[in-house]
């Protein structure tokens, strides 16, 4: 029987050894769309698992990085239609698991059904939406279910007990756990005490693995927090690597390197 694209995540989160795994966040099409497919490939083959921001207008849950990343990459017509013709394109096959991490209103707006299919055609395996309440997500869940992706949910260290409970349990792929009530790459200093927070998530989710985000910079951080989770997710830090005109692979394998 295939594996289900949800499916993929977890185990490509769960197959990284003797270190977290590591979640790789870059936006589409920043900070030039020539050469998004080459910088994607180049991402993919260095991180466990791939988390491309679909740019918006109104990016809430983000901060000022991945603000100007969105502004920089919309400027340049980037759009879900534009991101996914880009990977009908390509002539590779992608070395990690990929998911959407968008905005609920691109999705409204493209139809969830035509969504669904467009994304497993071209071999998306979920879906991160923080702005989808548990409660309305029902249609985009059943539309992602047909086609076996997933719907990954986000908790925070202000989640309350039942509700925590109700998030891991809907969520598929792997449970992203914010480590700040807060915006990405807002917090100059991770908290210090985090271990009993994701000794609550990991409790709840059970069997989904948990990755830990927001925050994350460097190799330090990601030995700290992911002592704690099964992987770790780094967006700002790689967006202004890429800003920078770097490698993102050398950056990724500086970070995957076990201390």
């Amino acid at each position: 029987m295939p594996t289900l694209p949800r499916e993929r995540i977890a185990q490509a989160i769960s197959e990284a050894t003797n270190r977290p795994a590591l979640v790789a966040f870059a936006t589409a099409g920043y900070p030039d769309t020539n050469t998004f497919l080459s910088t994607l490939q180049r991402i993919a083959d260095n991180a466990d698992v791939v988390e491309l921001g679909i740019p918006f207008t109104d990016p809430m849950a983000d901060g000022v990085t991945i603000q100007r990343s969105s502004e920089g990459a919309l400027a340049q017509g980037v759009s879900l239609r534009w991101i996914f013709e880009q990977l009908e394109q390509r002539d590779f096959e992608l070395g990690a698991p990929l998911l959407f991490m968008s905005y609920l209103n691109p999705l409204l707006t493209f139809g969830y059904r035509a969504l669904a299919e467009r994304a497993a055609k071209v071999g998306v395996d979920g879906f991160i939406v923080p702005d989808l309440p548990y409660e309305e997500s029902g249609p985009l869940r059943a539309a992602l279910d047909s086609h076996g992706l997933a719907l990954v949910q986000l908790v925070t260290p202000a989640t309350p007990a039942e509700r925590l409970q109700q998030l891991c349990g809907a969520s598929r792929g792997f449970v992203y756990a914010v480590t700040v009530t807060g915006i990405t790459g807002g917090a100059q200093q991770l908290p210090t005490e985090l271990s009993s927070y994701f000794e609550r998530v990991k409790a709840a989710a059970g069997d989904i693995p948990v990755c830990a985000g927001f925050g994350i910079r460097n190799h330090d951080d990601v030995a700290r927090i992911g002592a704690n989770v099964d992987g770790v997710i780094v967006g700002s830090a790689l967006v202004e690597v890429l800003e920078q005109g770097q490698d993102p692979g050398s950056f990724l394998q500086q970070l995957r390197t076990p201390g």
